[in-house]
């Protein structure tokens, strides 16, 4: 079945694609996350994000993040959809809150992201 948002399918194809051309797995795995139904998607609060990271690391929630929690160290967190608390709570730990899409083209191998969720 296809997604109608639009912006989620072009982001399903991309994810494929980067993971065809550089041989990365992840790509291919987070793709599959968000072809799920929305209510199946993961949904990740700030607090399990500083649980399970070390600063300066990045992660990947293939969902949405909620902000939920508090962050004491920087990272970068690439999700599919931001609550504004959780931008807010990321930001000033002084870490990044970007898209899917944004972690593509700075880590299009893949290396060193974790998947959170």
């Amino acid at each position: 079945m296809k997604k109608t948002n639009l912006v989620l399918r072009e982001l399903i194809e991309t994810l494929y694609k980067y993971a065809k051309k550089y041989n990365a797995n992840i790509w291919a795995c987070i793709a599959e996350e968000l072809e799920r139904p929305s209510r199946k998607r993961r949904v990740v609060n700030v607090s399990k994000i500083n649980r399970y990271t070390k600063p300066n690391e990045c992660v990947v929630v293939p969902g949405k993040v909620l902000g939920a929690g508090r962050l004491e160290h920087p990272v970068t967190v690439a999700a599919f959809g931001f609550s504004k608390t959780a931008v807010e709570k990321i930001t000033m730990a002084g870490g990044r809150a970007i898209s899917i899409f944004k972690l593509l083209e700075e880590r299009p191998t893949g290396s060193n992201v974790k998947i959170i969720g």
